[in-house]
């Protein structure tokens, strides 16, 4: 069964006060690209977020979004960052080394600096928020699956029909070009008799024109891979992993042995079911776009 690239999927979970929502959009794409955007405190995580989306999103472009709300109403509480704290320390104590300048380091320099000291509401342990995170991420990453598969659903019936078409039309042509010979030696013939008995000609060469013109536009090696190559895509149709890329392959195919269908067809009738098959497989194309 396919799967669509196209999906949404929301997950929320909370922890001690705070709501942690991922939000997942997927669109189609030729491989898997993957975009998160994520507080800061889940930049240890971001590694981990990848492997997990690219797992079970195997194709697409997927949009990651990571929310954090704080919902139980207490005041943000202030935490000392120490590592960047002791950094700014050592710079300025080499500063003041190095260039022989007076003065003391302050509490106040010091507490002053960029994120040396953070707001942080109920100030919650990283591990618990990541923990948390990786549930809400599940509970996302299931709903894209799920739209996912709906969407899938949809394009493999249109698909199906598709083929059934497609079918119709070959058979049509099939049962066309096995004729297509014999009515061309018929009106060569009547030309020939209209020209009247004195005028002679070499039944050798007569017959011989009929077989060029047979084989100049025998398609049943066209008939027979085409074949083929729809049934390597009912194959492909049933199969549960990913089969976007081999389905867009075996539609260039079936497209080739349509141009040359097209090409070898001397016959009206022909021609106007070569350029139907070229219809429906260029639809065929476009769904197989977004086929994971």
């Amino acid at each position: 069964m396919i799967r669509s690239m196209t999906g949404f999927g929301k997950g929320i979970a909370t922890i001690d006060g705070a709501t942690l929502t991922v939000e997942i959009k997927t669109v189609n794409h030729r491989f898997c690209d993957i975009s998160i955007k994520s507080p800061r405190l889940f930049s240890a995580c971001e590694a981990e977020l990848r492997r997990s989306l690219s797992e079970r999103l195997k194709r697409g472009k997927v949009d990651l979004l990571v929310l954090l709300e704080y919902n139980s109403g207490g005041a943000a509480l202030p935490v000392l960052n120490l590592p960047l704290a002791q950094a700014y320390f050592q710079a300025f104590s080499e500063l003041r080394t190095t260039f022989n300048l007076p003065g003391e380091i302050s509490l106040e320099l010091l507490s002053g600096q960029r994120d040396v000291i953070l707001m942080r509401e109920n100030a919650l342990p990283e591990e618990d928020l990541c923990r948390c995170l990786f549930v809400a991420l599940e509970r996302a990453i299931e709903a894209v699956e799920t739209m996912r598969s709906h969407e899938g659903e949809a394009t493999q019936r249109d698909i199906e029909g598709r083929i059934a078409t497609l079918d119709a039309h070959l058979h049509a042509i099939s049962a066309r070009a096995a004729v297509v010979p014999k009515e061309w030696q018929g009106r060569l013939n009547e030309r020939l008799a209209r020209l009247g008995p004195d005028f002679a000609y070499d039944p050798l060469r007569v017959a011989q024109e009929i077989a060029l013109f047979a084989d100049r536009c025998d398609i049943s090696e066209e008939l027979s891979r085409f074949r083929s190559h729809l049934e390597q895509v009912r194959l492909l149709l049933a199969e549960p992993e990913p089969v976007g890329r081999q389905l867009d392959f075996l539609v260039q195919e079936l497209n080739r042995e349509t141009n040359t269908m097209g090409s070898k067809s001397n016959d009206a009738e022909l021609t106007r079911h070569v350029v139907q098959i070229k219809s429906e497989l260029e639809k065929v194309r476009e769904q197989i776009q977004n086929v994971e």
